[in-house]
């Protein structure tokens, strides 16, 4: 990427994966909605090709299914699972071994290589856990967008750590993934939970409801805090195939999820950003919802978002087609910095910010005239060419840390002072950067 020489582009690359993988429940092509407990149908096949199997036959064919996976108790017990939800097509057969059942439901999963074509659109947040870590340093979680076959997204974590002195560290991930078992579902409201001694990185949010079976996009995460506690949320989008919603996911320790649709006219568009505290005493959020400016909107609730008033429009070259942010305000002492992006000619997406008054955040004090982040010429190309697009930065004592995603195919992270940003900003100083050669 082309970046404003006051960045400090860290040489720290999130690629796509293949070798990722997740199970998930494999039906068959003419498998309706619910199975059917008939003869006639394919599953029902299956089935009975597994009854014929003897004892001894059926251990062969588990231990060699097996033999592909490092963790085979964990295995055995996500087959056992997949037999359980089909528990009513079992009725129409005799009885079953628990070596056929775990072999039957084998049968009925398949490996999902989650984020095979693209890992992008990270966002940054402190992580609950800071024991261990070094004095003035930050341990954080950066939530990313996969995208595996099919085109589908879902949301996956890695974890890391910034010293004091801005070096950066990103762990390895496990390359076995899990997913959470889904443990309330009222309505639009699912409650997820994943194993209490799974790693961050195994656990993988994929969609679970209609309004989200292509994809869980561009999650928007910020630390939030109310009463002294924080709760970390995530605005995100929910895609169907054929509409979209804004969708809220909440969780305290990254490993119990609550996911609720969001409410309101605001909420049928996506790219909301929720402040880390309320204003005034409401939940306040920058949005998007005219397709081209972004707007601050309050709601008393955090689920019903009604229109609001419109901060920023297109004003320079690089941002004429439409603006966007680029995750949660960062609440500085000057003022609530807000990284923004703006689509410019050939659809060019650059990244730039803004710096919004403390106590009325509707007001502009500071802009970038000229793009911050952008596309260079050398690494343009991917998934989507010419695009550089961030989900949420963090602040780590007097630095900022932009993670961001380069042509909708992978992942990497930069740093910048609070000061010279707030300085570029606030005097104009940033009009004045050489354009890099």
């Amino acid at each position: 990427m082309e970046n404003n020489p006051f960045f400090n582009r860290h040489a720290l690359y999130l690629r796509p994966d293949p070798s990722r993988v997740i199970v998930r429940p494999f039906r068959l092509a003419a498998e309706p909605r619910e199975f059917n407990p008939t003869d006639k149908t394919r599953i029902n096949h299956v089935i009975k090709h597994v009854l014929t199997l003897d004892e001894a036959e059926g251990e062969t064919v588990l231990a060699s299914i097996l033999s592909n996976f490092d963790h085979h108790d964990y295995m055995l017990g996500v087959f056992e699972q997949r037999a359980s939800d089909m528990e009513h097509v079992f009725a129409s057969h005799a009885s079953f071994s628990l070596v056929q059942r775990q072999l039957i439901g084998a049968y009925f999963l398949h490996e999902y290589s989650f984020e095979a074509a693209a890992l992008f659109n990270p966002s940054i947040v402190p992580h609950p856990d800071q024991s261990g870590v070094a004095p003035g340093g930050l341990r954080f979680i950066l939530s990313l967008r996969a995208v595996g076959e099919g085109h589908v997204s879902s949301l996956t974590f890695r974890c890391g750590t910034i010293s004091q002195e801005g070096m950066l560290a990103i762990e390895p991930p496990m390359r076995f993934a899990s997913l959470p078992k889904v443990t309330s579902r009222v309505g639009d409201r699912i409650e997820l939970t994943f194993a209490a001694d799974s790693d961050i990185t195994e656990r993988v949010i994929f969609p679970v409801t209609e309004a989200q079976i292509n994809g869980i996009e561009d999650a928007r995460f910020v630390a939030f805090v109310d009463e002294g506690r924080t709760a970390y949320y995530a605005t995100y989008t929910a895609y169907s195939g054929r509409k979209i919603r804004s969708e809220l996911l909440e969780t305290r320790d990254f490993r119990s999820f609550r996911l609720i649709a969001l409410r309101g006219p605001a909420a049928d568009s996506k790219g909301m950003a929720l402040f880390p505290r309320k204003i005034g005493g409401r939940y306040a959020m920058i949005a998007r919802h005219d397709h081209e400016s972004l707007h601050l909107i309050y709601s008393d609730d955090l689920l019903e978002w009604d229109l609001g008033t419109p901060i920023l429009s297109p004003e320079f070259p690089w941002e004429f087609i439409q603006i966007g942010n680029c995750g949660s305000p960062i609440e500085l002492d000057e003022g609530w910095l807000l990284f923004t992006h703006g689509v410019g000619p050939v659809r060019h997406y650059s990244i730039g910010a803004v710096l919004l008054d403390k106590d009325d955040p509707s007001r502009v004090i500071g802009r970038s005239r000229v793009p911050l982040v952008r596309p260079e010429r050398s690494g343009r190309e991917g998934y989507v060419p010419n695009v550089v697009y961030s989900c949420g930065a963090m602040k780590s004592g007097d630095l900022i840390v932009l993670p961001y995603a380069i042509s909708d195919t992978f992942s990497t992270l930069a740093t910048v002072k609070i000061t010279t940003l707030v300085a570029l900003l606030t005097q104009g100083d940033v009009s004045k950067t050489p354009e890099p050669s």
